[in-house]
């Protein structure tokens, strides 16, 4: 089964809620960024721990590792079950937030290439393939890569091995679903479902990748 995780960048926090619990049923996970917790705190948690499902904070942590360390334990300290961090700032940052993440039972997540067409300027060669190694060697557990580029997944997967997989970039950014969700273990979807008019079906109906 390949997971699906809900993105939930909606700065609104009534109706990212009600986005949520909407979605629930058919989703495995929650990505949650900045544009909703800036307006809306860390105790946005509070709203959805609820839903009993896990929690990733996405604030593509990258500093020094003393502000890494800081931020994760904030983040694990609000209830957040995962953290996603840049590992391009070094491999002692990097674990940083993986210590932390470990520490408090949870998980971190490095950013091995992103989805967007600009990635394609800093991300590609070999940069990529450096930050998942590094990713192994923090002992992170696992990385995020690019729905819009399949054959970087698969390059990356070499280096990884086992190692979770999350993947950005399916939908409104054009990456397919059906062609990533086989190569990944999580495929992350945002705005094709939250823009909606029912998001509810149109997770239900993105949920196909769950069977």
């Amino acid at each position: 089964m390949t997971e699906l995780i809900l993105s939930l960048d909606v700065p609104d926090r009534k109706r990212a809620v009600g986005i949520a619990e909407s979605c629930a049923p058919f989703i495995d996970a929650i990505k949650v960024g900045y544009p909703l917790v800036l307006p809306a705190g860390l105790a946005i948690v509070e709203d959805l721990a609820a839903l009993g499902l896990p929690l990733i904070a996405d604030f593509k942590v990258a500093d020094i590792p003393n502000t890494n360390r800081l931020i994760c334990e904030a983040v694990f300290s609000a209830g957040f079950d995962a953290v996603i961090a840049h590992g391009f700032v070094g491999a002692d940052a990097a674990r940083a937030c993986v210590e932390v993440a470990h520490n408090h039972d949870g998980a971190a997540y490095i950013v091995a290439e992103m989805s967007h067409p600009g990635a394609a300027e800093f991300f590609h060669g070999g940069v990529a393939e450096r930050l998942a190694a590094l990713a192994v060697a923090c002992r992170a557990d696992g990385i995020i890569a690019p729905a819009t580029r399949p054959d970087r997944i698969s390059r990356l997967r070499e280096i990884v091995g086992e190692k979770t997989i999350y993947s950005p970039g399916v939908g409104a950014q054009g990456g397919d679903l059906d062609t990533v969700a086989r190569l990944v273990d999580g495929v992350i979807v945002g705005r094709s479902i939250y823009e909606a008019e029912n998001p509810g079906a149109e997770a239900e109906r993105f949920s196909r990748i769950r069977r």
